[in-house]
């Protein structure tokens, strides 16, 4: 699979191998917030911990100990600062491109799979005993599956605590609480305050109405952003029906709107893009979710982030592309740039093959028409939202003639539908990488450029690299360099760990005045080149 480059241990050393306890104090003397999120600070005089970027007095040396998760920290008896809100911060980077069991283990766990499997359930999907996977988690983390997921919860009800006036019962069992009492005993033990005196420390004004089962929250992200990207791209492939971008409530604000097929019911999500005149290292997106079921609050955040890549570490990879000759000026022009991944990894491998050897906007077509066809109907409309995209299930025993497209195609899709009804195939964030690309080429009509892009996006994947595409061979030449599929390839090696986020600077890098292909391009072959 040469369009596929996994990153080596060499290149991906894991953070806790490459800074100590000094560079953690000064980062935290510094309030550098890079740092947030990759560890936390806990004062031993006054028995609560912070984000590295807490703007309180900066703590003696010898009073500070450092966790490397909040779990950690509430699990050796300190308690979230009300002031930088530990809790909040983005994930650590290390999620994303950690491909060994700690880190399949934690996107499973910020998916909310031990809340609605259990432990059991958690070590099963990873293929560990339940023993071994809390021995690993606690070694690494400084704490097991339920104290991670116990974590999670606590921040979930603190949201809804201070953002909603959702009765403290309703929002117990939202949070994933098993009990009432269990819900006020973790939030006195991690915020050392009552439910009711949580929610005190936020005025009623400040809290927002919006519709029954909406709140509104902001998603949390480090380093600068760049949001016009991620919208522009979202919005050239939004299926009609399902997605749609659209002005913002602010000058100058665009904002994208989709509906979430979630484990207890559908939702509808909105996100608004910076305005031009905010900084893009303001730390967060607005956000907007109408739930049908408030459980599935914190996995919604979570697809979300992924979406939008709100974990990523922007001023690590610009320093390494940045240097590189040939991406250099297009990083120095656009910090922040993302690798978008999506909120459902079925539907992006459906959106895949359909757009194998079409343009990108014929490939919207389709699905909006399989959507229309197959997709579950809202209860009620909301703008152009109307649907939700079709189940890999449904699709698999679809009528083959609703799929307009030659039959080798028609076989690829049905293939792979039912490979992912059945499981055969599985994308979801605790799936060994390799593993689901082995599986997905031996699939017929799946090629080493879909398995790239289904790893790429459905699977976070910061390391892909796509020689043979169109679009990357395009950028390469607007760049002065040569786009062929092995010139691409070696030039793409000093990019590692980071090749991803180098394919879509490669897409979006700007096309000369006279240049008339734009950037909607379509492949050649047996694969989509350009997606």
């Amino acid at each position: 699979m040469s369009d596929i480059r996994q990153s080596t241990g060499r290149r991906c050393r894991r953070l806790d191998s490459v800074i100590d306890d000094d560079i953690r104090y000064r980062a935290v003397d510094s309030r550098d917030a890079r740092f947030d999120g990759v560890f936390f600070t806990a004062v031993t005089s006054t028995g609560i911990y912070c984000r590295p970027s807490c703007p309180a007095v900066t703590p003696k040396r010898a009073n500070c100990t450092f966790y490397p998760s909040a779990a950690a920290a509430q699990g050796a008896g300190f308690r979230a600062c009300r002031r930088c809100r530990p809790d909040s911060v983005p994930g650590s980077p290390e999620w994303n491109h950690r491909a060994d069991l700690v880190g399949r283990a934690m996107r499973l766990i910020g998916d909310g799979v031990v809340d609605r499997e259990g432990v059991a359930g958690l070590a099963q999907r990873l293929g560990y005993s339940a023993r071994q996977l809390q021995r690993q988690l606690t070694a690494e983390l400084g704490a097991g599956p339920i104290a991670l997921a116990r974590a999670r919860r606590a921040q979930t009800a603190r949201l809804l605590l201070q953002t909603t006036e959702l009765p403290v019962t309703e929002i117990a069992f939202a949070s994933g609480f098993a009990s009432v009492r269990q819900f006020n005993d973790t939030v006195r033990e991690v915020y050392d305050r009552t439910p009711s005196g949580l929610r005190a420390e936020v005025t009623a004004g400040r809290r927002t109405a919006t519709p029954a089962g909406g709140l509104t929250l902001r998603l949390a992200y480090r380093g600068a952003l760049d949001s016009d990207h991620l919208i522009d791209f979202l919005a050239l492939r939004a299926v009609p029906g399902v997605e749609e971008v659209v002005p913002g409530a602010r000058p100058g604000v665009r904002t994208y709107r989709r509906t979430l097929g979630l484990p207890y019911g559908h939702g509808i999500a909105e996100v608004d893009g910076l305005a031009p005149a905010e900084p893009r290292n303001r730390g967060w997106l607005d956000c907007r979710l109408y739930l049908a079921d408030l459980r599935d609050l914190p996995t919604a955040v979570q697809r979300l982030r992924i979406l939008f890549d709100l974990d990523a570490d922007p001023d690590t990879v610009d320093e390494q592309l940045g240097a590189d000759p040939v991406l250099g000026a297009l990083v120095r022009a656009r910090p922040g740039l993302r690798s978008p991944g999506h909120v459902d990894p079925h539907e992006l491998a459906v959106r895949a093959v359909l757009g194998q050897q079409v343009t990108v906007g014929a490939a919207r077509t389709l699905a909006g028409r399989l959507a229309e066809k197959y997709g579950a109907a809202l209860p009620e409309p909301s703008g152009g939202l109307r649907l939700l995209f079709p189940a890999a299930g449904a699709l698999a025993v679809a009528d083959p003639e609703d799929f307009a497209m030659p039959a080798a195609r028609r076989r690829a899709l049905t293939g792979l539908c039912a490979a992912l009804a059945e499981g055969v195939v599985r994308l979801d964030g605790g799936v060994d990488r390799e593993e689901a690309a082995a599986r997905l080429l031996a699939l017929p009509g799946i090629g080493p450029w879909t398995v790239g892009y289904l790893r790429m996006r459905a699977l976070a994947d910061p390391d892909v690299f796509l020689p043979s595409d169109v679009g990357i061979r395009h950028g390469l030449t607007r760049l002065g360099a040569p786009g062929d599929p092995k010139s691409a390839a070696r030039a793409a090696e000093a990019w590692a760990p980071w090749r991803s986020y180098a394919v879509h600077r490669l897409w979006a890098a700007p096309a000369p005045a006279n240049d008339q292909s734009g950037t909607d391009q379509s492949g050649t072959g047996t694969e989509k080149q350009d997606a």
